[in-house]
């Protein structure tokens, strides 16, 4: 399997610059290194790459907004309108208050899945450790979200259910199904990115350069719905964590 894996110039550049002086500070606390040369995975300095350049990108086009946008303020419009109508559709209008992180995180593994498709460079989300940080993060914000909608006390009642005789059996099922959540996230996301990155290794390493093409477009078309995926199922968490506030709302 390592034999398929692309040698990636910027991750032995981080790893020469960065492995050393990073090995020394954790020898401070203890942990000892035995290759610095090899002590940033490359999937931490491509989510690093990816954040970087997402910052420059954002932070560029975003300098001069015009009540008459140009081509660079419509893309960003109709992205930040693409996720508040999700948003709005599966939570409702009060949802939009969750874009920023909902938004952040659609982009962010948007642009790690294809960034995957550049000579010299990896998708992030092909490995395991990227989409369960991300499923995770999600998972974590939509629980904290329900208890400030609803008051942990109240929150942490609905996983008992309606029918307090029932609840010894509610109880762990909740909390199993909630758990099964950051799972089905994180291995749907490195599952379908894992595989197709592999299959353009293979492909190109057999036939270069041409046959890879059409492998190549239908992994953009696999990024464009993995990222959609992740977002509607993140959208739809939140949703179900802060229902109650809504319903209460309306």
């Amino acid at each position: 399997m390592e034999e398929l894996e692309p040698k990636l110039f910027l991750v032995d550049l981080f790893n020469r610059v960065l492995g050393k002086p990073l090995a020394a500070l954790l020898h401070l606390v203890g942990i000892e290194v035995r290759n610095p040369d090899h002590l940033l995975p490359d999937h931490v300095v491509m989510s690093f790459i990816v954040m970087v350049l997402l910052i420059l990108f954002f932070g560029l086009a975003s300098r001069k907004l015009r009540p008459v946008p140009g081509r660079l303020q419509s893309l960003l419009e109709l992205i930040v309108g693409f996720f508040e109508n999700l948003i709005a559709d599966i939570i409702g209008e009060g949802g939009k208050k969750y874009l920023p992180v909902v938004g952040t995180v659609g982009i962010f593994i948007f642009a790690c899945n294809m960034i995957g498709l550049f000579p010299g460079f990896m998708s992030p989300t092909s490995k395991i450790n990227a989409t369960l940080g991300c499923a995770l993060v999600i998972f974590v914000y939509y629980h904290v979200q329900g208890m400030k909608a609803q008051g942990v006390f109240k929150y942490l009642k609905h996983f008992a259910g309606p029918i307090p005789a029932l609840a010894p059996l509610l109880i762990p099922i909740e909390i199993i199904s909630h758990f099964s959540r950051p799972v089905s996230l994180s291995m749907r996301l490195f599952g379908n990115i894992f595989a197709e990155d592999l299959l353009i290794i293979i492909v190109g390493s057999i036939v270069p350069f041409i046959l890879p093409l059409p492998f190549m477009a239908v992994a953009i078309f696999t990024a464009v719905i993995q990222s959609f995926v992740f977002v509607l199922l993140s959208c739809i968490y939140i949703g179900g964590a802060v229902a109650h506030e809504q319903e209460h709302a309306t």
